[in-house]
């Protein structure tokens, strides 16, 4: 079994996990629970850590966008980018050090973006939501999930330009 590292994510998984036992099994018998939570904990361990995997794309995730210089609203980052075919292979360790670099500046970039344009980025393109999934959880049209979307994706572009990303 995986084990979640970071003090605050393990933290984080098994709230998710206590959530959703107390959701969807708070009629079972009380002893029936630790089996069920174990499970449910499994699962959510699983899906932090294609979560995680999903975060560590991000360098293929951006360096997609610099093949579309548009200020168009429309665009949504999802549909350019290529599918992976060697998602299984081992990558090259300088590789996997120069991703992890730069995925911090993402996040330091990331945290600089204006709530609204942070919130629509994460729920499409960390959260993976699809347009219509995204604006319900924030409550606005899916052209506003688009339009905020875009938005991010070009102010992002520009802080990691200016951090010496090429994209």
């Amino acid at each position: 079994m995986f084990a979640v590292r970071d003090e605050d994510s393990a933290l984080d998984v098994v709230q998710d996990a206590m959530l959703k036992l107390t959701e969807k099994y708070a009629g079972k018998p009380v002893a029936e629970l630790p089996m069920l939570f174990q499970r449910i904990l499994q699962n959510t361990i699983h899906d932090h850590f294609r979560r995680q995997k999903v975060r560590s794309a991000w360098t293929t995730l951006f360096s997609s966008f610099g093949q579309k210089e548009s200020k168009d609203d429309d665009f949504d980052l999802l549909e350019t980018l290529p599918a992976k075919s060697d998602s299984n292979a081992t990558a090259d360790p300088a590789r996997q050090v120069e991703q992890g670099q730069t995925v911090g500046l993402i996040e330091q970039a990331l945290a600089r973006l204006p709530a609204r344009q942070r919130e629509a980025f994460l729920l499409r393109y960390w959260e993976e939501l699809g347009v219509a999934e995204a604006a319900a959880a924030m409550g606005c049209s899916e052209g506003s999930v688009k339009t905020h979307c875009s938005r991010a994706v070009h102010a992002l572009a520009e802080m990691l330009k200016a951090k010496g990303i090429s994209l």
